[in-house]
């Protein structure tokens, strides 16, 4: 008996010193650290200060770049009060550096269909308003939510597994903590294999986790800097979403509501560190497990992305400085005498006069009988609109008429009457005005006003316009929203330092915002983040409005909905447009935010004519697809800096393949549309010739994305996910699942190293037509006199028309189909066609006329068939015929005596069909052959092999 308390005794010191110890040695590994004082100046004693751990760089000489010396031990975090189901009140145990803890904390979890929901924080605390749908999801994965206690200390933590048990997050990293202005939350990830956040530039579509490294979101002016080695500032828009590709090739995405300053940093544990200064955490975890479908269920909660109008497809010339409208018609004039496919021609803000929306310069005289010229030619119309209204013309006087709201002061105390005051429009009003391209004073739109009115005094603007000028779609810039030369000043200072300049001149008169006192606690919170700290002796306000700003009808605070800015403007633009045109358009956005993409699309900004700009191009039409944004593309040829021959000539090959193709440059810039140089005229009438192909088969994309929520352009790993190789391509992708595109990136290169996925594969470059591609990385030539490398996969059946130099032309040609032959294998492929811009009814996809025609291949010995069954017909829809079947990599010769459509004879075109035994191409041509009509709903195409 003696022996037993012995060893019980015995027992309890061990576990009892074991304790202790865990207690005083909390050292975390280099690679798994949560950094206690992530902005800059971090020293030992402030580190202690915190109740963190401070070890110095010279002990770590092998750690990780940016490994943090200041870091939270595991046991900083909540402790557990109590449990009833899915809901968990947490108790603020330890020290937040920046602020209290909210006590009671509540975090709460519950399955959407196969989503996953956890929410962290209050009922009172700040939400986005962007009325996501939510809607559930399918899967045939399960995700669980379990909460634990870390080690011994009884701090909270959690995991989402699936139900194998592999562990998606993991917050026994600690270092949670939840205060009004300072939020934090770390997890352990499955893998390395981390791809999204946004919007950056990244120069690995692929995240480098080897190193500590912080992507601060929070949409600012500023362009990409694709020239440096890494550069993480934030850019446009906002975009908290990843997906991640587990070790056994399975997919899930974690997306994170907030529309607060944030940031996240990613490290070599795997895992990461979400922070962000307001708000609260509403995470939703996806559980794919490929990764198109975690796409597919990332579009069911934030919603599926709008459906550009066909003609929105067409190539699109642009130019920021254009002396007038002469210089416009003339560059338009030239290109088309190259021949170069061309559907839209955009105006810049030269358009306007002196910069302020809604108006015609004049040198812009006769805009409106050009515009008629162009929709006689079959082309449409894109103008340029800017959310900053100067306060003393007429949009302004009707506003304040129509009782919109703008950005505001949040009290009369603040408002800098010096400046004010000399407009009597906004004399006696708390409009907070700034500084962009107009002469004067600005004001801008509060697009989240709860009564409306905003919206549809904005919508008015847009139709009275257009009674003038006959536009087709509308582009928003400048709306993170951007200020010229915000400035801080000191309540200790004179009340002349908030005009920063003299208020007597109020073209120069510039906004400014308090640095010191009780009003300065939204500028300058207790953590900045890195969107600040990367910009030295910057602000939260820096080249945007005060963050004491008042928007949503005075409700909330611009420090909380900064981010949503562009995201309302879209919404409010995209609801204008069929008010206004009466048809369906497409609305291009520069500041975006989670769920953009139900409302317009983006361009990548203003890059650089640079070749690392064209690299890093094909990285952010990967991503923002990922983002619910595939109608995205970047300004062919570069918008800054002289772009040359060799790089636009590139450019062209490459944006054909972006569903948003535009050649835009900026002022003072040279030329650089495709008809400036011969080669790159060549080029780009090749390349985009091969896209107006192909547009049917990208619109049904985009059809098929705007219906059920998918990618249009996707990496590689999309399709071969445990492929090692393919998920580290950055400069190929794919159209849809069957089309990848190899472009050459950079300068003096004539082949492109292209990896090749193991399936089949056949070229569509006309000097090796349909030749077999053997699998993994071959050279492949990358001629700048011909089509960049393009191939199509086997097993897939591609819709296309004979091309013209506009949609509207190319609409009228017959219908062919591409099915490239894979053996022991059905080929499937479909075919979207509409009016081409008629509206959606009540903004319902699944209610508008339509012909879907899902086609079908099969091959044996004897023969093949190919087949049609049309879902979901109009007969409203009136389409061309199918007159041209395509077939590569046929291992048979077919007997021309033996087609039957429907049992009936086919007497096919000898002039146009025939069979290559050597390359295995196969051509079935007959004016007429197929009717798809509605009235039709199914057919079946036969034909026997020659004995």
């Amino acid at each position: 008996m003696l022996g037993k308390f012995v060893l019980l005794y015995f027992l309890l010191v061990f576990v009892t010193n074991f304790g202790l110890a865990q207690e005083q040695d909390q050292s975390v590994d280099v690679t798994r650290r949560v950094d206690c004082y992530p902005e800059p100046g971090a020293t030992e004693a402030a580190c202690v200060a915190r109740g963190c751990i401070y070890e110095n760089e010279a002990n770590q000489p092998s750690a990780p770049v940016g490994t943090p010396w200041c870091y939270y031990p595991t046991t900083s975090g909540f402790t557990k009060k109590s449990e009833n189901g899915q809901n968990i009140v947490l108790e603020a145990t330890t020290k937040n550096p920046y602020g209290d803890n909210i006590s009671p904390l509540n975090v709460k979890y519950r399955s959407n269909g196969a989503t996953l929901l956890v929410t962290i924080g209050n009922d009172d605390r700040y939400v986005p308003p962007i009325d996501i749908p939510q809607a559930p999801s399918t899967s045939t994965e399960t995700l669980k939510f379990e909460s634990g206690i870390i080690g011994f200390s009884g701090i909270f933590s959690f995991k989402v597994s699936r139900t194998n048990g592999v562990s998606l997050w993991d917050t026994s990293i600690g270092g949670m903590q939840f205060a009004d202005k300072f939020i934090q939350i770390a997890t352990y990830l499955p893998s390395k294999n981390i791809y999204g956040f946004g919007d950056h530039v990244h120069k690995k579509i692929k995240h480098n986790l080897e190193r500590y490294t912080v992507w601060p979101m929070f949409a600012r002016d500023i362009g990409p800097d694709s020239g440096s080695a890494l550069s993480t500032q934030n850019l446009y828009g906002v975009h908290p979403f990843y997906m991640c590709i587990e070790s056994d090739g399975k997919a899930h995405g974690v997306f994170i509501l907030n529309s607060n300053a944030q940031e996240v940093e990613t490290g070599p544990g795997p895992h990461l560190t979400y922070r962000t200064i307001g708000g609260r955490l509403d995470l939703a975890f996806f559980p794919g497990p490929t990764p198109e479908q975690v796409i597919q269920q990332y579009l069911l909660h934030i919603g599926k992305p709008f459906l550009p109008a066909y003609w929105a497809l067409g190539y699109q010339l642009c130019r920021w400085g254009y002396t007038g409208l002469d210089e416009m018609k003339k560059v338009v004039a030239r290109n088309q005498a190259a021949g170069i496919p061309l559907d839209v021609p955009i105006a810049d803000i030269d358009y306007m006069n002196h910069y302020l929306d809604f108006t015609e310069g004049d040198a812009w005289s006769g805009f409106p009988a050009y515009v008629d010229q162009l929709h006689a030619q079959g082309l449409h119309l894109i103008l340029i609109f800017d959310p900053a209204i100067e306060v003393d013309y007429g949009s302004f006087s009707r506003a304040l008429t129509a009782n919109a709201s703008f950005i505001s002061w949040p009290s009369d105390s603040l408002v800098p009457h010096a400046i004010q005051d000399q407009y009597p429009m906004a004399k006696n009003t708390r409009v907070m005005l700034g500084n962009v391209w107009p002469d004067r004073n600005t004001a801008f739109p509060d697009f989240l006003d709860p009564t409306n009115k905003t919206n549809l005094w904005w919508a008015q603007e847009f139709q009275t316009l257009r009674k003038v000028l006959a536009f087709d779609g509308m582009w928003i810039d400048m709306n993170e929203p951007s200020n010229f030369d915000t400035a801080g000043y000191s309540t200790k200072s004179s009340a002349k330092s908030r005009a920063a300049r003299d208020p007597s001149v109020l073209a120069s008169s510039k906004l400014a915002c308090p640095i010191d006192g009780s009003d300065s606690t939204l500028e300058i919170p207790p953590y900045q983040t890195w969107a600040v700290y990367l910009h030295q002796g910057e602000y939260l306000f820096s080249k945007t409005l005060c963050m004491l700003g008042k928007t949503t009808g005075g409700q909330q605070n611009f420090f909380d909905t900064k981010n949503l800015y562009g995201w309302s403007e879209a919404r409010a633009t995209y609801r204008a447009l069929p008010k206004t045109t009466g048809k369906r358009g497409a609305v291009i956005s520069r500041s975006t935010f989670a769920s953009s993409g139900r409302y317009g699309g983006h361009w990548l900004g203003d890059n650089t004519a640079r070749w690392e700009d064209l690299q890093t191009s094909v990285i952010g039409i990967m991503e923002f697809n990922m983002f619910g944004l595939p109608y995205v593309g970047s300004d062919i040829c570069g918008f800054n800096g002289a772009s040359n021959e060799e790089l636009c000539l590139r450019w062209h090959q490459f944006g054909a393949f972006s569903s948003f193709s535009r050649d835009h440059n900026s002022e003072g810039q040279p030329d650089q549309d495709p008809a400036v140089w011969p080669s790159v005229a060549q080029a780009a009438r090749i390349a985009l010739t091969f896209r107006y192909y192909y547009i049917p088969y990208l619109y049904s994309l985009h059809y098929s994305a705007s219906r059920y929520g998918a990618t249009v352009i996707r990496p590689l790993f999309f399709e071969f996910p445990k492929d090692g190789e393919a998920l580290e391509i950055s400069e190929q992708f794919l159209w849809g699942s069957a089309l990848m595109i190899a472009p050459a990136l950079y300068q003096g290169q004539t082949t492109v190293h292209a990896y090749f996925p193991a399936d089949t594969w056949y070229s569509l470059q006309p000097e090796t037509y349909g030749q077999r591609m053997l699998s993994g990385f071959n050279d492949v030539s990358a001629p700048l006199s011909s089509l960049t490398p393009v191939f199509v996969r086997g097993g897939y059946i591609l819709p296309r028309q004979f091309p013209g130099t506009t949609t509207t032309a190319s609409r009228l040609s017959p219908f062919e189909v591409l099915i490239a032959f894979k053996a022991n294998t059905a080929s499937a492929g479909d075919l979207y066609y509409d009016g081409g811009d008629d509206l959606l009814p009540n903004d319902d996809i699944e209610q508008h006329p339509r012909l879907h025609w899902q086609f079908s291949f099969t091959y044996s010995s004897f023969g093949a068939a190919f087949g049609g069954n049309c879902e979901g017909c109009s007969t409203s829809v009136k389409s061309p015929t199918l007159d041209t079947i395509e077939i590569l990599g046929y291992p048979t010769q077919p007997s021309f005596d033996g087609i039957k459509l429907n049992g009936k004879s086919v007497n096919l075109d000898l002039t146009k069909s025939f069979y290559n035994s050597t390359s295995q191409q196969l051509i079935l041509s007959s004016k007429g052959m197929i009717d798809l009509s509605a009235n039709v709903k199914k057919f079946t195409l036969t034909f026997v092999n020659s004995a």
